[in-house]
């Protein structure tokens, strides 16, 4: 038998203060052997954000602040979130409940089970960052799994991808391919918090970011001229940025995988940025995985545009707060990343502070307010008669039957 789920641990009275109250939320292309930089511009001065919006649709839906932080929605979801914090899928063993599978591999927050030619990947609620879980957060790999499987499904037309079969709300199967150890990471904004993001190197002085040259002047929030490709790796358990370069001569990746792999994620960037302005978001910068499949094509793998994988501000209020200094209305999981900046040091410090039962809440919210914004459907909170961990190996069996 698998052990039971846990889910987070919250101290009863935190020892800090939040830092927001719930009422007041507010390419690089390769040459013949040598990468080709990419030069960018800064935004025009006088108007440096109307370009952002430019290409937005004659009736694309605008979404407030209202909408996020109150409502009868937000209120009916907040109570199952209460009812749900200390249930959180945060481990699963189905290697030790499914016959058949031969192995699991536990990454940050997905728990992958080798099963032949197919991978069972399972979506559990552990929240990372920093390279490292930080919490558990309600529901969340069930919006992770279905936002992605909706964006995979109107992808299609720009790459192929793994997906098999989804048997459960946090279970996608997938074909087993050979996985490329390069993250394509596309940003549309100098923005971020992390080591690697594009403002914490930008305002360090780095004017030469992955094979992109960036100008002097930009500030921090500020829409980039063009796209650009901004690639990592992995070191042990932290990610390396890498130029176009380095993966070749590494051997990491052939020059013409990675040329398709790279035009295949700023065509997925570009798709993603117009359906999310179409819907009164922005999609600020993300990340994508790629596998060769035995056929050797290349496949879309792991999670497509979710709140994990990207950085998502709301629209309507976005140049105005650009032009006055203040930061944009976000929908992902940038204000944990801060909290826990602002209360420790998430790279170094060997035991974090749990986080607050508030963020966890909020945090949980967002997440499913983001996938009904964008998918335009409603989330399904599941029913708890049934523990997570057997209804998902239920699943999971019938679905591996079924591929027999």
């Amino acid at each position: 038998m698998a052990r039971p789920m846990t889910g987070i641990h919250t101290p009863k009275t935190p020892a800090v203060k939040l830092p927001f109250s719930i009422s007041s939320f507010t390419s690089a292309s390769l040459g013949r052997g040598k990468t080709r930089l990419r030069m960018l511009s800064a935004a025009s001065s006088s108007s440096p954000v109307k370009a952002s919006l430019s290409h937005r649709q004659d009736s694309p839906s605008n979404i407030s602040l209202d909408a996020l932080i109150k409502g009868d929605r937000r209120e009916e979801i907040v109570g199952a979130i209460d009812k749900s914090l200390f249930n959180c899928l945060s481990e699963t063993n189905l290697h030790l409940t499914v016959p058949g599978i031969n192995s699991k591999t536990r990454g940050k927050v997905r728990d992958i089970y080798d099963y032949g030619d197919y991978l069972i990947l399972v979506t559990t609620d552990r929240q990372s960052a920093f390279d490292r879980v930080l919490a558990s957060i309600p529901f969340k790999g069930q919006v992770l799994n279905e936002t992605s499987l909706w964006w995979f499904d109107r992808t299609q037309h720009i790459t192929s991808n793994a997906v098999v079969s989804v048997p459960d709300k946090n279970v996608t199967i997938a074909k087993k391919c050979s996985v490329f150890p390069v993250e394509f990471v596309v940003r549309g904004f100098v923005t971020g918090s992390t080591d690697t993001s594009v403002w914490t190197v930008y305002k360090n002085g780095v004017r030469n970011y992955c094979g992109n040259v960036l100008p002097d002047g930009l500030v921090k929030n500020q829409k980039l001229s063009s796209h650009i490709l901004t690639p990592t790796t992995k070191a042990d358990t932290h990610d390396v940025p890498v130029t176009p370069d380095e993966i070749i001569e590494k051997g990491l990746m052939s020059r013409a995988d990675y040329e398709e792999a790279s035009r295949k994620a700023l065509s997925l960037f570009e798709y993603g940025q117009k359906v999310a302005l179409e819907h009164g978001m922005i999609l600020v910068d993300t990340k994508y995985e790629f596998g060769k499949g035995e056929d050797g094509s290349i496949l879309l793998i792991d999670e497509v545009h979710t709140p994990d994988s990207s950085r998502y501000w709301i629209a309507q209020s976005y140049e105005e707060r650009f032009q006055n200094g203040l930061e944009p209305e976000n929908v992902d999981k940038e204000f944990l990343r801060l909290w826990f900046k602002d209360n420790c040091n998430p790279y170094e410090d060997e035991v974090l502070p749990d986080a607050p039962e508030e963020l966890v809440r909020e945090l949980s919210w967002r997440y499913i307010f983001l996938y009904e914004t964008i998918t335009k459907s409603k989330f399904e909170v599941p029913l708890l008669e049934e523990p997570l961990h057997d209804r998902i190996s239920r699943n999971v069996k019938s679905a591996l039957a079924a591929l027999k």
